[in-house]
């Protein structure tokens, strides 16, 4: 690819599922992508436990916010190349219309944020989680992207998020 793909990816409270994947997209992507992460209804601090988590993988995350999806309907923002919703409420939610027309998909994930209990069932959900979109991201990173057309680059990507 000659210039990386933006890719954001959206939940309702931008604290955990989405802040996991733009990190992880950023890492596993190779240059080849550019991740960003925004929340319907952000709730303004990243959950500390993704954060540690990213942290004890070496994943980075420098910068990581919590923010609105509408810092990225703007027209200054940049333009994204996918949007893949993480929450399952996020992708019911009525979205902005994103300039550039980027293919869409839903990846749903449990949240971990939502996990009560001890702090090691908590930090075992977050794991969890990750795991589910490092795998998915691995596949999203491994398509053809440059050689398939846009049909076909949606049906592999909302594939994916049907992938256990």
């Amino acid at each position: 690819m000659s210039k990386p793909l933006n890719v954001l990816f959206l939940c309702t409270g931008n604290s955990a599922r989405s802040i996991l994947a733009e990190a992880i997209v950023n890492h596993l992507g190779d240059g080849n992508f550019r991740g960003y992460s925004a929340g319907s209804f952000p709730k303004g601090e990243v959950h500390p436990l993704a954060l540690e988590l990213l942290a004890s993988l070496g994943i980075p995350a420098l910068g990581a916010r919590s923010k609105s999806w509408s810092e990225f309907a703007a027209p200054e923002a940049p333009r994204m190349d996918f949007v893949v919703t993480v929450c399952d409420q996020a992708a019911g939610e009525m979205c902005p219309i994103w300039p550039g027309a980027p293919i869409t998909a839903h990846w749903g994930v449990p949240d971990p944020a939502a996990v009560d209990g001890p702090l090691e069932i908590r930090r075992k959900a977050f794991r969890d989680t990750l795991t589910a979109l490092q795998n998915r991201i691995r596949l999203f990173a491994s398509l053809p992207l440059s050689t398939l057309d846009r049909m076909t680059a949606k049906r592999n990507v909302d594939e994916i998020g049907r992938t256990r």
